[in-house]
């Protein structure tokens, strides 16, 4: 299915799709020493919560969709040059608004879960 949203994203922050499909997204994030927080090359959690709005945005797919609010979990600490992989699903539609359900893992071991409450406008919202 082709991406028809967030087309100007930066791969390398927010992680590259590998499948998308209608109310679904994988989307995976090699994460790197530009992205720690400190010395002990610990991923600052604004990267994995980038891949995971990434990922939800995606499982939208609309061009006007933007972020309304979240409630995450940070479960397990991610260091630099580690893959995590999110995956985002649609569990609930009605009028504009679409709750997206998103977890994260790294290695079979899951490092973020969370809830995203996504809003498709009429317009852009910038409009």
């Amino acid at each position: 299915m082709e991406i028809i949203t967030h087309k100007k994203i930066d791969q390398e922050l927010c992680g590259t799709p590998l499948i998308t499909e209608k109310d679904f997204s994988r989307v995976e994030l090699l994460t790197t020493e530009r992205m720690t927080a400190d010395e002990s090359g610990l991923v600052h959690g604004g990267f994995i919560f980038g891949l995971a709005d990434y990922a939800a945005m995606i499982a939208v797919n609309h061009p006007n969709v933007v972020l309304g609010g979240a409630d995450v979990k940070f479960l397990k600490p991610v260091k630099a040059d580690e893959t995590v992989v999110a995956e985002a699903r649609v569990v609930y539609k009605k009028g504009k608004k679409q709750n997206v359900q998103v977890t994260a893992e790294r290695g079979g071991e899951k490092v973020f879960e969370g809830e995203f409450a996504c809003f498709v406008l009429d317009q852009h919202i910038l409009n």
